[in-house]
């Protein structure tokens, strides 16, 4: 356990931040599952641009690694345009 005073803030600090960024990844996984369920192109085309600006949020705060997120795109994108 903890000694320092600084130490005890740090892990305060810890379990903030894991709680936080876990409802972020949850949410963008989620997003991108209904995405990759859906059928219609035009709803599948209007929900392309948030998913991609969630996953450039957790890319810039390092919750995601930076290829990681690149790699979701691409594959994303293709998908979208793929659709018929």
């Amino acid at each position: 356990m903890a000694q320092h005073k600084s130490a005890k803030k740090r892990i305060r600090q810890d379990a903030k931040k894991r709680v936080h960024n876990r409802y972020y990844k949850k949410t963008a996984r989620t997003t991108i599952k209904n995405l990759r369920e859906m059928e219609d192109k035009a709803e599948a085309t209007k929900l392309l641009p948030k998913v991609l600006s969630m996953i450039d949020r957790l890319a810039k705060t390092n919750t995601w690694h930076k290829n990681k997120a690149a790699n979701l795109k691409s594959k994303l994108t293709r998908f979208v345009n793929a659709m018929n």
